[in-house]
């Protein structure tokens, strides 16, 4: 008699399950109740997302993701933009060599090309596209670039994100009230707001060894690079009493976080801050400083 239920084993089980499942809910509601305007209800917001990760509820990550968009929410484009003085640009006018070394150098995938001056942008150019001049010299590089798309330093990061999405783009130059270049961004620089960093084919290679040895002889090292590693890498006596990372120690003797495009020199080596993420130094080029150089010439 008793097998006819014996199909419906699964039910007192779900029954179990039944105040999870209202847990759920409840943190449902108290979510949109917090969505209405209010002077502490995105702070309130959060804590609700902590608690609902503290109770096993959303994953860590989810976690992240969802602050992270309502964050973004009152973000602008100026506030995750690089910076004019520190874009990577090419010269419409510069001999194709000498393009090509830069292309290599930053390993972007995009550039904005200028004509006369830095400020002048008159296209994007695809570094991929930079081939085709090596197997046909006779095209004209003004031919492979791509209209460049402009967006005001005060345009919020969701209209911007819904407009990178719609038009295809991944790269805006940001302008500023008077209509000067203030900086550019990308669209993985909007969504890293929501998802951390994001790792590309040419970051992960580094990451394997943190030292990578770019086109022109200099070296790509990763901010988190042990300072053994590269004692041993460039043959440097670098200090290791009081700091583990390469962008610790040279954060420490600036005295502060440096900025993309900054340098300093330490023990014969000359760091320039090739890209920042979070607050952190993410990579830099190191070379030999010039009386390091000489000496080594010398010797």
């Amino acid at each position: 008699m008793s097998e006819p239920h014996s199909g419906h084993h699964g039910r007192p089980r779900a029954a179990e399950r039944q105040p999870h499942r209202a847990e759920r809910r409840n943190l449902f509601q108290r979510l949109v109740e917090l969505m209405t305007p209010g002077p502490d209800s995105r702070d309130q917001l959060i804590e609700s997302l902590a608690d609902a990760e503290n109770r096993e509820v959303i994953a860590p990550e989810s976690r992240m993701m969802l602050e992270g968009v309502i964050r973004m929410a009152d973000m602008i484009a100026g506030d995750v933009m690089v910076a004019a003085p520190r874009m990577d640009l090419l010269d419409i006018d510069a001999p194709y060599d000498e393009l090509l070394h830069l292309v290599i150098d930053t390993g972007h995938s995009r550039f904005p090309v200028y004509e006369g001056q830095r400020d002048n942008v008159i296209g994007i150019l695809m570094a991929k596209d930079l081939l085709k001049l090596q197997r046909a010299p006779e095209l004209n590089l003004r031919t492979l670039l791509r209209p460049a798309v402009f967006v005001p330093e005060s345009k919020g990061l969701n209209e911007l994100l819904r407009d990178f999405r719609a038009n295809r783009n991944h790269l805006a130059m940001v302008i500023d009230e008077f209509g000067t270049t203030a900086g550019l961004l990308t669209i993985e620089d909007v969504l890293e707001e929501i998802v951390g960093e994001i790792e590309d084919e040419f970051d992960e290679k580094d990451a394997q060894s943190s030292i990578y040895t770019l086109a022109d002889g200099s070296h790509r090292v990763a901010g988190d690079a042990e300072i053994g590693a590269v004692n041993e890498s460039f043959a440097a006596r670098l200090p290791t009493d009081h700091f583990e990372t390469i962008g610790g120690l040279v954060a420490h003797e600036l005295g502060r976080v440096p900025r993309r495009g900054e340098s300093a020199n330490l023990g014969g080596l000359h760091f320039t801050v090739m890209l920042t993420r979070g607050g952190a130094v993410r990579w830099f080029k190191v070379t030999r400083s010039s009386e390091e150089a000489l000496a080594s010439d010398g010797g």
